[in-house]
């Protein structure tokens, strides 16, 4: 392999606004797994899941129209439009049904492992090589979560387990529905015509989902549940993700990744501050090393020199 450096626009230097922006999104996907928690006692797991799709698709239509994006033209996206969001749905099964189980600071930090899946996932498949940093980052990240898994507090017995292992097979599902989207037309895709295949299709699988579980809801729901699905419907998924691609299209994908490793501290730190969430030592280590492995796996190769030259 030549030592050549190899030349890429660095992007923008982020200005202040875009700092306080990114610093906003995560805090924002780090207190969604509290808002889910929070509002459980009001609307089951698989209806809850189901009412932030509902909510979310018409945002996402109409940000589209306005910004002129076909959402029915033929462009090759439709099959895997289709299966990325099928394990979109299935995910989200898997999510807000470990939710049930476990707490929302330690599925804060399981969730967040699919960077792990995604490197791990962009070696098997696609043939990407991972350096030295990187690898010692997936080892990180992996002991990370076994330590979490195992470790000791008064309210982890069998059901909190499985909880943990439904959040990090949701995570591996988030992962492999970026591998998809990295591999097929879908990359070409405006954001809103592929995050909207994901948002229809998990309509569906999360009614079926809810139909299968027996779900109803008995009481209307309260002024803060009622809030709060909204939060998850039109903010989470309707705007969050659709203002992070704004971002990367404007500004150094590199720069602003650094940012997302705050999120499960953010998401720790409330379960604490909010839901009263037992934490230990043990369990704050844990967290540290996930969020560290993540670091090193996401690192910058330092051999790639951005070129000022280029335009941003």
């Amino acid at each position: 392999m030549s030592s050549k450096p190899v030349k890429l626009s660095a992007g923008r230097a982020l200005i202040p606004g875009a700092i306080a922006l990114m610093l906003m999104l995560c805090l924002s996907w780090g207190f969604n797994q509290i808002a889910v928690k929070l509002v459980l006692p009001d609307v089951p797991p698989m209806l809850q899941a189901l009412a932030r799709s509902i909510g979310a698709l018409p945002v996402l239509l109409l940000i589209g129209w306005f910004r002129g994006v076909k959402f029915f033209e033929r462009d090759g996206t439709l099959w895997p439009g289709v299966i990325a969001g099928t394990i979109f749905g299935i995910e989200f099964v898997l999510i807000y049904r470990g939710l049930l189980l476990t707490s929302a600071s330690r599925a804060v930090v399981f969730l967040y492992v699919a960077p792990f899946f995604v490197a791990l996932g962009s070696f098997v498949f696609l043939g990407e090589r991972l350096r030295a940093p990187q690898w010692g980052g997936l080892a990180l990240s992996f002991a990370g979560v076994a330590l979490a898994i195992g470790v000791p507090q008064t309210n982890v017995d069998a059901k909190v387990l499985l909880g943990d292992f439904l959040i990090v097979v949701g995570g591996a599902l988030w992962a492999a529905t970026t591998l998809i989207v990295k591999t097929t037309a879908l990359i070409k895709a405006p954001a809103e015509k592929g995050l909207g295949y994901q948002v229809a299709i998990s309509i569906p699988i999360l009614a079926l989902a809810a139909w299968i579980s027996g779900e109803t809801i008995t009481h209307v729901p309260g002024p803060l549940s009622l809030a709060l699905l909204a939060y998850q419907a039109f903010w989470v998924v309707g705007l969050t993700f659709l203002l992070w691609f704004a971002l990367v299209k404007t500004y150094s994908a590199s720069k602003l990744s650094a940012f997302t490793f705050v999120t499960p501290l953010f998401g720790v730190a409330a379960s604490y501050f909010i839901l009263h969430d037992t934490l230990t030592i043990a369990f704050g280590v844990a967290a540290l090393l996930v969020i560290a492995g993540l670091y090193l796996v996401n690192k910058p190769d330092p051999k790639i020199v951005p070129d000022p030259n280029l335009p941003a």
